[in-house]
């Protein structure tokens, strides 16, 4: 039988507060996101799903969550891999820059296409530019060839897909639980490959922070269901939340 597979977006970062393309930008949680970390674990517990092994990137906003959710269900202990393979979309010479403003400067449409197309990448970031990953001391022993200056989802999908061959699907064949902390877009990439979505159908779906997602699976590993936990009004509304972000003044 296999085990239960839990996705989770890292909770608040401080700019998801200030409205800002972060991408592999290594910033923290707020407040906010620490609380609903711990929420997020208290979510799980009172499920009684308790992971027997973990995922995150390699930033501290999901490392965060995933510490502050294992916190809250006592599992500190759980055995955790972290790989820069997880991490966010990489927006190339957007990260830094407000959504809103570049919505301003851009139009909202070719905004939309660099945010939420599948197959279409944000313009690159040139390679002395120094927020390349590979002036990143995190990404040394990484192959400078697989270090991306921009990244559509379809390229986020193929490094993602990666990890659940070769780590994830295992596990759950297993018969072990798996949580994964990671981002909206690597986690809507794994989303789309579980459900077999379209391109149109992965542009319009959101996932809010740290707002655990559950799977279960047949023994191929293949999904037969996902459900949000929490209040289901809150959830909605958490979703409409992100999918208006570069719409707000």
């Amino acid at each position: 039988m296999s085990g239960k597979l839990i996705l989770v977006r890292h909770g608040q970062s401080q700019w998801n507060r200030d409205n800002l393309f972060t991408g592999w930008y290594d910033v923290d949680l707020t407040d906010q996101g620490r609380a609903e970390a711990t929420q997020a674990g208290r979510l799980l517990l009172a499920e009684g799903l308790v992971p027997d092994v973990a995922y995150a990137s390699v930033l501290k906003r999901a490392i965060r969550t995933l510490w502050l959710m294992l916190d809250a269900l006592d599992r500190m202990w759980t055995p955790v891999e972290m790989t820069w393979r997880l991490n966010e979309r990489h927006y190339g010479a957007l990260q830094g820059l407000d959504k809103t403003q570049t919505v301003e400067r851009h139009g909202a449409d070719q905004v939309k296409v660099w945010r939420r197309s599948y197959d279409v990448a944000p313009p690159a970031l040139a390679a002395d530019d120094p927020r390349h990953p590979r002036f990143d001391p995190r990404y040394a022993g990484v192959d400078p060839a697989l270090l991306p200056a921009t990244e559509s989802l379809k390229d986020t999908l193929a490094r993602v897909t990666i990890v659940w061959e070769t780590q994830v699907a295992p596990q759950l064949a297993a018969g072990r639980n798996v949580l994964i902390a990671a981002h909206g877009n690597s986690l809507r990439a794994l989303v789309k490959m579980l459900d077999g979505m379209s391109e149109r159908e992965v542009v319009d779906f959101n996932i809010p922070t740290a707002t655990p997602i559950v799977y279960e699976l047949d023994a191929d590993q293949r999904a037969l269901g996902r459900r949000f936990l929490g209040d289901a009004a809150a959830v909605a509304a958490a979703q409409e939340a992100v999918r208006r972000q570069a719409e707000r003044r």
